[in-house]
């Protein structure tokens, strides 16, 4: 009788604690997300104000200049500060070193072109995902006004030139206001 207690008291305690690490992974599964989000936020509040900047003082070949070189850079930071794999994505993108997607975030993509087709709005929608022993997590980002000036259909001859001179196999123009331009893509090791 006093086996059977015991083995009881372990099953049940199994039972709690296997009830608990399930919790846990669904709360840590948000943790994640929000964790990703603020990563997100962090790279466009250091992007925005330097391309803003490069505008006003060099107008919009300089912004160019600029994004070609700081967009970049803020990934490798935020990759190396926060444990994050950091960088962005595009069915259609302007630098090919860094910005052509890998099978699933293709995958993404486009569930995310056809979300915003049926009415969503480009700066809600996000995916994330725990595959193995990763966490994968991306946001789309939409085109804004400003970025029509070198992401739309119309754009200056001096831009063309610009975009040209940092990204000769540049595809990613053609964009209307509110279409998705690609995703911000983080991955972070289980």
């Amino acid at each position: 009788m006093k086996n059977i207690n015991i083995s009881f008291f372990l099953i049940l305690i199994l039972a709690v604690f296997s009830l608990q690490v399930t919790a846990g992974e669904l709360m840590s599964k948000s943790e994640l997300e929000a964790e990703a989000t603020n990563i997100v936020k962090t790279f466009g509040s250091m992007l925005k104000p330097k391309l803003k900047e490069a505008i006003q003082t060099g107008g919009l070949e300089h912004a160019i200049n600029i994004c070609s070189m700081e967009a970049p850079r803020i990934a490798k930071n935020l990759s190396e500060e926060t444990g994050w794999s950091v960088k962005r994505v595009s069915l259609k993108p302007r630098n090919n070193s860094s910005a052509v997607p890998d099978t699933f975030e293709r995958k993404v993509l486009e569930q995310f072109n056809a979300r915003q087709i049926k009415g969503e709005s480009s700066s809600v929608i996000t995916f994330s995902e725990i595959i193995g022993n990763k966490f994968r997590f991306m946001k789309a980002q939409g085109v804004e006004s400003v970025c029509l000036n070198c992401h739309g259909k119309s754009i200056h001859p001096d831009v063309k030139k610009a975009i040209v001179k940092h990204y000769p196999e540049d595809v990613a123009t053609g964009y209307s206001l509110g279409q998705i331009r690609g995703a911000f893509s983080l991955v972070k090791s289980l």
